[in-house]
């Protein structure tokens, strides 16, 4: 007889993404979605949610009928609430779940050049308020070969295409305005690096929300290397590419934590596509603890980032 503990009876309900979402939009009433007109970020999670929701349910990222990713998801975000103020943190979260939304459409397909251009064309909409992000390229285009399975000269060009089409409407606009040096200096902050481990820049809130993000990331890491055997052979590929981003996105963040409310967003989304599938099919007394140690986690961090500096 199968054991249905706490984490799978909530993982499993079909109300959890409405309980969840309710939160959500009380903790961005709490930081200020009225009083600080945080239209644009609440709309950016609404959308980032929903494609979250698609790409799970396109992919089947997990065996057994779950909203787990989504609300795991949104649980992060909320734990991060500060980043509710931030535009760019907002856009650059949508557009990189809008990328894995798309890229695996393009799974073992050699000549789906108008599905490689329309993901990395999110990737150029991120890269026009956060340029760094551009250094995730090189590491998506070796991925999109060895787990999207479909690189080809012609996607190739196809991706880099979709990486500049943004820059062809924002760099028409500046230099109408005349202010093409804007442009310059948007790509000259890729040479500009700052000394490593500059952690004084950075509160304790905002280092307390990384520990914890990255301490969950791990957790889901080592969940799925241990049971990867039971998915199929895309839902592998799926999970080893976000494993992989997930710790580069990790080692950014260390080495450059400058960067953080930026980076952030990206490793949540690849937290919360490891956590679901963490908290969905594991069924043991252990996990279960550790299910309700994370959610008292969360909600704490959550309080914290809203009312309380530490």
């Amino acid at each position: 007889m199968v054991v249905k503990r706490l984490q799978n009876k909530i993982a499993e309900s079909r109300m959890t993404l409405s309980f969840t979402a309710v939160y959500a939009v009380l903790v961005f009433l709490a930081s200020g979605l009225v009083g600080k007109n945080l239209w644009f970020e609440f709309a950016c999670l609404a959308v980032s949610t929903y494609l979250m929701v698609e790409f799970n349910n396109v992919n089947a990222l997990l065996r057994v009928y779950s909203r787990m990713i989504s609300c795991a998801f949104l649980v992060l975000a909320c734990a991060a609430n500060y980043l509710f103020a931030s535009p760019s943190a907002a856009l650059v979260q949508a557009c990189f779940a809008a990328f894995y939304l798309i890229v695996f459409n393009a799974y073992q397909e050699r000549t789906a050049s108008g599905v490689t251009f329309y993901a990395y064309l999110f990737i150029g909409v991120a890269s026009t308020v956060f340029v760094q992000i551009l250094f995730f390229v090189p590491l998506l285009w070796i991925l999109h070969a060895t787990n999207v399975l479909s690189m080809s000269w012609r996607n190739f060009w196809a991706s880099v295409l979709g990486l500049i089409a943004p820059y062809w409407f924002v760099g028409a606009y500046l230099v109408y305005t005349g202010q093409p040096e804007v442009f310059v200096q948007h790509f000259t902050d890729l040479a500009l690096f700052a000394p490593l481990f500059q952690y004084q820049e950075i509160d304790h809130n905002r280092i307390a929300t990384f520990l914890f993000v990255a301490l969950v990331s791990l957790i889901g890491i080592v969940h799925y290397l241990r049971s990867s055997r039971n998915d199929k052979i895309r839902n592998r590929m799926i999970y080893e590419m976000v494993i992989v981003v997930d710790l580069f996105t990790i080692a950014c963040i260390v080495l450059q934590p400058q960067h953080a409310d930026n980076l952030l967003p990206i490793l949540i989304i690849n937290t919360a596509a490891l956590i679901g599938h963490f908290i969905t099919l594991t069924r043991t007394a252990a996990t279960n603890i550790v299910f309700c140690v994370l959610w008292l986690a969360s909600i704490l961090l959550t309080v914290c980032n809203l009312w309380i500096p530490l």
